[in-house]
C-alpha cells in the first residue's frame, strides 16, 4: 500500500473512532438524562407531575368508590379516635403519626402495633388494619412515612430511609413503656420497611413479630420488574435505566437502590414473620413472597396466598381467611384470643 494510502486509512480510522467516541458519550449523557428524569419522576415527592401526585390523585379520586362497609366505618373510626404524635427522624425530619387506644373489652397491657402504610398512601390507608388490631386489645401507632401525609422529606426511601425511621418510632415506644411488646405491620412499601427493620440489628428485643403483606424484594427489583411489566422496556435497556437512576439515587437520596433490599437484611430476621402476598397481584410480583419467605432466617415464618388479590387488596378479597391467619398468628406470639378481631 501506498504511504499515501495509508495516510488516507489512518484518518479513516480517526474520524471512525471519534464517531464512535461522540456516540458513546452522547449514550452516556442521554442515559444521565432520562435516570436523572426517571428518579425525579419516582422518588422526588417534589416533582408536581411525578408518581407520587399522581398516585395520590388517583387515590383521592377513587376514596370514595373503593372499600367496603368495612373500610368505611374503620376510617370514620380512625378519625374520630386518633390523637397525634412526633418525633425527629436521624436525618433532622420532623415525622408524625397517629396513636389509637384499644377497641375491646379486655384492653392488653404493654401491647402495641406500629402500622406502615405503602408509596404514596397514608396512615388512613392503614384504619382497617389498626382497627382490626385495636380490636385484638392492641394500642395501635400509625405512622406517616417519610416524604407523605404530614411528615417531612423529599426523597422517597423505598423501605430502606424509612426502616431507620421505623426504628426511631420502636424506640419512641419503648422509653415510653420499657415493657412494651410490640407488633410491625406493613403493606407494600410499608412491609418493605418492616422487613427492612426486622433485619436491623439495632432493633429492639421489645418487637415481638410482624407482618409483611405484598412488600418487594428490594428497590432495584421493583423498579426493574415495572420497567418490564408495566413500560415493557427491552431487558437490557431497562437494567442500563435502573443502574443509572441507583447512582443518581446513591448521590441524591444517598442509598442506592440494590442497598434497600428486604431479602438482605431478612437473612439477619429472628422474630416471628407473617409473609402474605395477592396470587394476582401486577404491581409487585406474588414472586416476591417466596423469596423474601426463603430469605427469612427467622425460626418462626409463616405464609399466606390470597387468590384473586391484587396489589394491595388481600384483606378486601378474602377477609375471612386474612384475618383469621393474623389472629391466629398473633395469637401464637401474644397469646391474644385467636378469635379476638374478627367480627
Amino acid at each position: 500500500m501506498s504511504s499515501q494510502g495509508m495516510r488516507n486509512g489512518h484518518g479513516r480510522t480517526r474520524h471512525l473512532r471519534a464517531v464512535l467516541v461522540s456516540a458513546g458519550v452522547a449514550a452516556l449523557v442521554a442515559d444521565a438524562i432520562v435516570a436523572d428524569r426517571m428518579f425525579a419522576f419516582a422518588l422526588d415527592s417534589r416533582n408536581r407531575h411525578g408518581m407520587m401526585h399522581r398516585q395520590r390523585e388517583d387515590c383521592d379520586g377513587a376514596s370514595s368508590q373503593t372499600g367496603g362497609d368495612e373500610s368505611r366505618d374503620a376510617r370514620r373510626w380512625f378519625e374520630e379516635t386518633r390523637h397525634s404524635v412526633r418525633i425527629r427522624s436521624d436525618d433532622g425530619l420532623d415525622l408524625y403519626g397517629w396513636v389509637v387506644d384499644p377497641d375491646s373489652a379486655g384492653p392488653r397491657p404493654h401491647r402495641y402495633a406500629i402500622c406502615c402504610h405503602g408509596f404514596s398512601g397514608g396512615p388512613g390507608e392503614m384504619a382497617t388494619y389498626a382497627r382490626r388490631l385495636a380490636r385484638m386489645g392492641f394500642t395501635v401507632l400509625l405512622i406517616a412515612q417519610r416524604c407523605h401525609e404530614r411528615s417531612q422529606g423529599r426523597y422517597v426511601g423505598m423501605g430502606w430511609l424509612e426502616h431507620y425511621d421505623l426504628l426511631r418510632w420502636i424506640d419512641m415506644i419503648v422509653r415510653y413503656d420499657a415493657r412494651a411488646r410490640i407488633l410491625l405491620d406493613g403493606v407494600s412499601m410499608g412491609a418493605a420497611t418492616v422487613m427492612m427493620a426486622s433485619g436491623d440489628p439495632r432493633l429492639p428485643g421489645n418487637v415481638a413479630a410482624a407482618i409483611a403483606d405484598c412488600g418487594f424484594t428490594s428497590a432495584w427489583d421493583q423498579f426493574l420488574f415495572n420497567a418490564r411489566s408495566l413500560y415493557h422496556l427491552p431487558r437490557a435497556f431497562a437494567v442500563a435505566v435502573v443502574s443509572s437512576m441507583s447512582l443518581v439515587s446513591r448521590i441524591r437520596a444517598g442509598y442506592g437502590l440494590r442497598q434497600a433490599s428486604s431479602v438482605a437484611m431478612l437473612a439477619n430476621a429472628h422474630i416471628p414473620m407473617l409473609f402474605i402476598h395477592g396470587a394476582a397481584d401486577d404491581f409487585v410480583s406474588p414472586a416476591c413472597l417466596r423469596r423474601n419467605f426463603e430469605a427469612c432466617s427467622s425460626p418462626m415464618r409463616r405464609m399466606l396466598v390470597i387468590a384473586g388479590a391484587g396489589h394491595a387488596t388481600s384483606a378486601d378479597t378474602d377477609p375471612n381467611r386474612y384475618w383469621r391467619a393474623v389472629a391466629q398468628f398473633v395469637h401464637d406470639v401474644f397469646d391474644v384470643s385467636a378469635d379476638s378481631g374478627l367480627a
